[in-house]
């Protein structure tokens, strides 16, 4: 009977023992399955900044570097625009209420007031307007129409030179991509025999410029078209509100 129980013991401890090692083993496969896929993320997001790392190094460092420029300069002017336009917007509706509650509280300083605590340029047109409001409505309309052209040139400033940056930037890429193609016909000349290797290898430098410089333009293009799209945007709200503000006046004159 002891020697049954012994065996029964033993044949239990070996079955704890497996199942044991059963579940480690299956532990440490789960843990390789999913420690290759960590490191292709890895790998892949490495591989990333190598690859463009290595494709700059490739394109020549000099006509690179200008081409980088290009993109740094114009994404700072088209930020610096986009801020600026976006700062330059006005809620119209809430500004000719607020005008006409003055006018008609206050009077003309009154009015003055709240453009000149309204940000943009309608505000501003508004203000020289009133400024001139005792001299007659057609002094109002040329001083409105004259200062609006000032506020329009306001709005575009910097646009001619993130275009400069889009046309700069290709450019540079086919300069960097003739040159290229010159230091490969170099290299033939040089072998005396023309090396398939020596010609594509050359080809392939020269055409990193040129595609760098064409996506540079293309990003910069976005940012110029938008800025665009919102000057005109910007510029028929002031040539609506310039009417809007002279029947304004216009009422006011004649409640009197």
């Amino acid at each position: 009977m002891l020697t049954l129980g012994a065996s029964s013991y033993a044949v239990a401890q070996d079955e704890t023992t497996t199942d044991t090692t059963q579940v480690a083993e299956e532990a440490t496969q789960e843990v390789e399955e999913a420690t290759p896929v960590m490191e292709e993320e890895v790998v892949e997001s490495t591989s990333f900044h190598k690859i463009v790392k290595k494709q700059f190094i490739q394109g020549g460092a000099m006509f690179m570097s200008f081409v980088l420029l290009a993109l740094i300069l114009g994404l700072a002017l088209s930020i610096e625009r986009i801020i600026y336009l976006n700062m330059s917007t006005t809620n119209t509706k809430k500004l000719f209420a607020n005008l006409e509650d003055a006018l008609n509280n206050g009077g003309v300083e009154a009015a003055k007031e709240v453009c000149r605590n309204t940000r943009g340029p309608i505000a501003s047109i508004f203000y020289q307007g009133l400024d001139r409001v005792d001299e007659g409505i057609e002094v109002v309309e040329k001083s409105v129409v004259s200062y609006g052209s000032v506020q329009m040139g306001l709005l575009e400033k910097g646009l001619s030179w993130i275009s400069l940056m889009i046309g700069l930037a290709p450019m540079l890429g086919f300069m960097g991509t003739v040159i290229g193609m010159i230091g490969a016909f170099d290299s033939i000349q040089s072998m005396g025999t023309i090396s398939p290797a020596a010609v594509a290898g050359g080809i392939k430098v020269a055409l990193i410029t040129t595609v760098s410089g064409l996506i540079v333009a293309m990003i910069l293009q976005v940012f110029f078209n938008y800025c665009t799209a919102k000057i005109d945007s910007i510029v028929n709200n002031m040539e609506d509100a310039s009417i809007t503000l002279l029947d304004i006046l216009v009422k006011h004159n004649l409640k009197k």
